[in-house]
């Protein structure tokens, strides 16, 4: 299934996609893609009703997050060996956690707010992980069974602070709209391998980012284990699996960073796309 939430902000109502590529209003059935209607029970309750008989949501609303309620943004820093090379750092030997403050959280296709006087607002196209089943200590073997769906995530960086400003990558990551996304929670009977997925992302036509899952460091069972060893996980949490290279601050040898007035379009396989206009924070 293709789930997704739509209309405006803080006042998003669940839906659909059908296999005709037609949104479907879901309100009569959940409240919201949040918490028990993505555990594996829940999902299956959506899963048995009749698509075809979904009101159809008319004209073209806004998509909001995909997910409702998340309780934490959890993100993988390093996680590809040529990104890490790029930004001159180690392969790291275990996952380099840090998080996304969920006011950071906005639509695939909303604005992306250029913070007060930042010169070094970054991008990253990555491949999200909602989680459906929580729990602490998760198995490495069973840990694809705790996932709920995929999704694209834009994770926007401000290099600066993350990097310059006193130590914590999460003051850089955090910023308001740093956090995009959806369209779409795609669920794992529609995903054959997670792990062999192409994302990409441009700024203004030019195609930064070019790179696929299957060269993750640590892969998506690895990560569940090692995040619910620090952290009991809930239904609804995202882990943002980390960027690919190609970044504006690898760039060789002048680093490119966002201003305000550009589009930024990304993507992963099958997951959709998002694009964003870059507006100066007020």
């Amino acid at each position: 299934m293709k789930l997704l939430r739509y209309g405006n902000p803080g006042q998003e109502k669940p839906g659909l996609l059908d296999a005709h590529g037609q949104l479907r209003d879901l309100s009569a059935h959940v409240d919201d893609l949040a918490g028990a209607h993505l555990t594996p029970q829940g999902l299956a309750r959506i899963a048995a009703l009749d698509a075809a008989s979904l009101p159809k949501v008319e004209g073209s609303p806004r998509i909001g997050p995909c997910v409702g309620r998340v309780g934490k943004f959890i993100c993988i820093g390093l996680n590809y060996a040529d990104h890490a090379a790029e930004a001159g750092m180690a392969v790291p030997a275990e996952p380099v956690i840090f998080n996304k403050w969920t006011s950071a959280i906005c639509g695939p296709n909303d604005p992306v707010q250029i913070p007060r006087q930042s010169v070094k607002t970054d991008w990253e196209v990555e491949l999200g992980v909602i989680i459906g089943r929580g729990g602490r200590y998760i198995d490495e073997a069973v840990a694809l069974e705790h996932v709920a769906g995929y999704c694209v995530v834009n994770d926007v960086s401000e290099r600066e602070w993350q990097l310059e400003r006193g130590g914590t990558w999460d003051k850089g990551k955090g910023f308001d709209t740093f956090g995009p996304i959806g369209p779409w929670l795609v669920t794992p009977d529609e995903v054959a391998d997670p792990h062999e997925l192409d994302l990409w992302l441009e700024v203004d036509g030019h195609r930064y980012q070019n790179g696929n899952t299957r060269t993750l460091v640590f892969r998506i069972p690895q990560l569940i284990a090692y995040v619910s060893r620090c952290m009991s996980l809930q239904p609804g949490d995202v882990i943002s699996t980390g960027t690919p290279p190609g970044v504006g601050m690898g760039i060789k040898p002048d680093p490119v960073f966002l201003r305000p007035g550009q589009t930024l379009r990304l993507g992963v396989q099958g997951l959709g796309e998002q694009q964003q206009t870059t507006v100066q924070a007020d």
